[in-house]
């Protein structure tokens, strides 16, 4: 262990402090962070004033750098959406079983979810369904055969069915898949116990989630279904209360889970009881978006849509004496990463990109991607068509720039321009190396995908086994969704350069191919791919 700490000093040094002065590119970057990441921009949240600030600078900057306003003549797209609080001092939830009661206690046993999707008394019982998902392609369904109406489900989260591979099991653990399959099986509410080995942060943190409110759009859109009354997670420390008597325990189940084995599924001889109490209100938010015509007057009408969440998670849970989240990394430096590309391209030399590219600030990721999912359902007029989306979420420069991971690569033709690109800079391409985390659904390239447009999501990479793997994960451990995540925590500028030099080349790669992107003949996305235009006669 010491040693592993050792090496992992040794890595920061490049971090901490550089032999010389940071590049003048470096120097931009870390503005932008600076500014996004500041207190006056009160971690950002969604609908917030603090928010409206972060997205008044980027509209600014992205002018600045000379890229036309991509909402007509306006950088602002406007997403209507209703908020919803939970009264937490007016919900709770009790375990009933053989006429006795017994309290769950919020922030200790149980955290309630303000997307819930309604209020007033809850009583039903339980049955375990091990993982929760039902996935035809794999012949694979937890639901089958078992009676749910009237039933709260309680689903072990995190991990994958045996002989489930990758993105086609993200896929099917999307909120929008998940709340479809459950409202068919007539469940009123789920309950979810994280798989402890699967955890990516404390519990102690994650209560926090009961102090910020839940959005969804005002308009929901075709990806919405979600309607399910009761939703709820429970401390995998507190999980064996629900399976008292059951004749199976919480660990039983893991240890089964991580051998890669069946999940076995029954009636658990308990109900639940309780009440939640929501309080709607309805707000509004911005997408930021800048236009960058594309050169070629054959291809402009196509474009290549760049994404980075904006939003945050605002003021919430102090943590040593601090409730400011600020999101420096989570995603201010994705912004900027964005507000630096948009330089780059207006003061290149020589020909600017064939294809149209979009620069799309979106709002409303940590609610649920609902900046970006209004944004693909409804592109600002004159957008043209969406053939391709890179999307840049907490990249991590927490060390120098040697491997990338390119979430999605093996599904569509932007393989090939993310291996050149990689090539070009010297940096070798990853798998996903943790594919039970869901990272291909869980941010804002998935509201692309699901409109059938190839996607690519990149972030920095590591081996596993190595100290970078230890330095990344406890990054994620003690600073993600936490005050932590500050100005004061080690960047490397200069790897986060040669990142937006990447992301800059495979752009361009996109949007100069004579060809737009494709889903993989054996890809699942290809089912949301639209039919091809038929041309005038």
């Amino acid at each position: 262990m010491r040693l592993l700490l050792a090496c992992v000093c040794l890595l920061l040094l490049p971090v901490l402090g550089h032999a010389k002065a940071p590049s003048p590119a470096a120097k931009r970057w870390w503005a932008h962070v600076e500014t996004l990441a500041s207190d006056a921009m009160e971690g950002r949240d969604t609908g917030s004033e603090g928010y409206d600030r972060a997205a008044a600078y980027v509209a600014a900057k992205l002018a600045e750098a000379g890229v036309q306003p991509g909402v007509g003549t306006e950088f602002l797209q406007e997403v209507p959406l209703q908020s919803q609080r939970l009264v937490l001092e007016q919900s709770r939830l009790s375990l009933v079983r053989g006429g006795k009661e017994e309290p769950l206690v919020l922030g200790e046993d149980l955290i309630l979810s303000a997307s819930s999707s309604r209020s007033g008394p809850m009583e039903a019982g339980l049955v375990f369904v091990g993982y929760g998902l039902t996935i035809p392609e794999a012949g694979h369904d937890d639901l089958a055969g078992l009676e749910l109406q009237g039933k709260v489900l309680v689903v072990l989260s995190g991990g994958t069915p045996p002989g489930v591979a990758g993105n086609l099991a993200a896929h099917a653990k999307s909120r929008e898949e998940i709340s479809k399959a459950y409202a068919r099986a007539g469940a009123v509410g789920v309950l979810m116990v994280r798989n402890p080995r699967i955890q990516e942060m404390p519990w102690s943190r994650s209560v926090g989630t009961m102090l910020h409110p839940a959005m969804m759009l005002a308009e929901p859109t075709a990806q919405d279904a979600r309607d399910i009354p009761l939703l709820g997670t429970i401390n995998p420390a507190s999980a064996d209360k629900l399976f008292a008597g059951s004749g199976h325990t919480f660990q039983e189940l893991v240890a089964l889970a991580d051998a890669g084995k069946p999940l076995p599924r029954f009636a658990l001889p308990a109900s639940v009881r309780g009440q939640l109490t929501l309080e709607p209100s309805r707000l509004r938010s911005f997408n930021v978006v800048g236009r960058l015509p594309g050169s070629d007057p054959l291809l402009a009408g196509e474009c290549v849509v760049l994404t980075a969440h904006l939003d945050h998670v605002g003021i919430g849970q102090p943590v040593d004496g601090d409730s400011l989240y600020n999101g420096a990394m989570d995603n201010a430096t994705g912004v900027a990463a964005l507000l630096e590309l948009a330089r780059s391209f207006q003061e290149g030399k020589g020909r600017k990109p064939r294809r149209t590219i979009l620069f799309v600030a979106v709002t409303g990721e940590e609610k649920g991607l609902l900046g970006s999912r209004w944004f693909a359902e409804h592109p600002p007029e004159g957008t043209g068509r969406m053939v391709a989306n890179v999307n840049t979420d907490m990249f991590l420069p927490l060390t120098p720039l040697k491997r990338i991971i390119a979430y999605g690569m093996e599904e569509s033709s932007l393989s090939v321009p993310m291996k050149a690109s990689a090539a070009r800079l010297g940096v070798s391409v990853l798998p996903d190396p943790n594919p039970d985390a869901n990272t291909f659904v869980r941010s804002d390239q998935y509201s692309f995908i699901r409109k059938g447009v190839p996607a690519l999501s990149l972030k920095f990479g590591y081996l596993k086994g190595t100290a970078e793997e230890a330095l990344f994960k406890e990054w994620r451990m003690k600073r993600y969704h936490a005050p932590a995540d500050d100005l004061s925590q080690p960047m490397d500028r200069e790897a986060a350069v040669r990142f937006v030099k990447l992301l800059a080349d495979l752009t361009k790669r996109i949007a100069d191919a004579p060809e737009p992107p494709h889903w993989n003949s054996g890809s699942f996305f290809r089912r949301f791919e639209p039919p091809a235009p038929v041309p005038p006669r």
